[in-house]
Parts: structure tokens; sequence; C-alpha cells
């Protein structure tokens, strides 16, 4: 029993002493009744973005694991489309028609898709699919893109389907949350609202 009481005692102090030097772990925000996926509403984590914030920079792997941010296009207007998986029907047709798209828009906008499939996944899928004008980007790691644009949903640890405009400057000037995440975006509203930024 005196053993007993000396481990807790010990677990106790360690406890403490995490959380008055900060290592506790933090407290995301939490959503829900934004978004659904196949008509079942879904929780998303993490911040809020809205029209006009400072586009948060965050860390992600190309396709060959090499580390880049979203500043790494700073300079340029950037249209940032999350996907939750590249291997989904609706998220294939997405991303080819952001291919498609980019092909015809000035060289001063760039559309990155951002999802949690590895990196192997993602450079394999635009392999197979001729993808050369998206940039796609991996948030397998820490799930930073999600938490930090308020995209992350709980249930699956997939990003919610949605799309970020920012101008050359880092500014958030566009947002489309797609309340379904079976449904296709609206493409044309996305690519009209960066056009006016160039």
């Amino acid at each position: 029993m005196r053993i007993m009481n000396v481990i807790l005692v010990f677990g106790l102090a360690i406890s403490t002493a995490l959380l008055m030097t900060g290592c506790k772990e933090k407290v995301m925000n939490e959503r829900k009744g934004i978004v659904t996926m196949k008509g079942n509403p879904v929780t998303l984590v993490g911040n809020e973005i809205k029209v006009g914030d400072k586009a948060p920079d965050c860390n992600l792997a190309a396709n060959d694991l090499s580390a880049v941010s979203i500043s790494s296009f700073g300079g340029k207007v950037r249209i940032v489309a999350s996907v939750p998986s590249l291997d989904t029907a609706v998220c294939d047709m997405e991303t080819r028609r952001f291919n498609e798209e980019a092909g015809k828009l000035d060289p001063n906008i760039v559309i990155l898709t951002i999802s949690m499939d590895l990196p192997f996944a993602q450079k394999r899928w635009c392999g197979a699919a001729g993808i050369q004008n998206v940039k796609t980007l991996s948030d397998y790691r820490q799930a930073q893109f999600g938490t930090s644009y308020g995209v992350l949903i709980k249930e699956f640890r997939l990003l919610a389907r949605a799309i970020f405009v920012i101008d050359k400057t880092g500014t958030v000037r566009y947002i489309q949350i797609v309340n379904e995440v079976a449904k296709e975006p609206d493409y044309q509203a996305a690519i009209d609202a960066a056009k006016k930024l160039l």
C-alpha cells in the first residue's frame, strides 16, 4: 500500500510540474453543424479563419517529403483547396478540375491542394492523373494546416472540403467551406476571387 501511495504522489508531482511549465496539451476550438459527411454532422477542430485575417503559415510535406509552407508561395495569389483524400471520387474530380483551370490562369496565381494523404500517395495519384499545374501538399504529420485553418474533421482526422484564397501579402481574401464534404466546391467563385487580386 505504501508503494502505491508513493507512486501516486510521484505521478501527481510530475503532472503538476508539467502543467506549471506549460506542457499541457493545447485545447482546440471545436465547431459543430457547419459541415456534414454523407449527411452526418461532423466536428471541425481548430481556429476559425475569417476574411481579412493573416493567413496562418503551416509546415506541410511536398511529394518528395521536403518541408513546404504556405508562405513558400509568397508574392503570388494562392488558391488553397483542402480535401479529405485524393483517392476519393469528388476529391479526384476537384483536383483534376483545378489542374485544368490552373493551366489557363496567370502565372502569379498558384493552386495548392492539401490533404492528409501521405506524400507517396499524393505523388502516385498525381502521376496517374497527369497533374502538373496544381501543387499537392500533405498535412499528415501534425495536422497543422487543418487546425490552423479550422478544417480538421475530428471524427476522421481528415480535412473538410474548403477553399481559401490568399493575396500576395498573405491576407485571406475569400473563404468557401463546402457544407457537405461529398459535394464539389464552387470553382468559378474561387477563381474569380483570385483573379481580382492580381
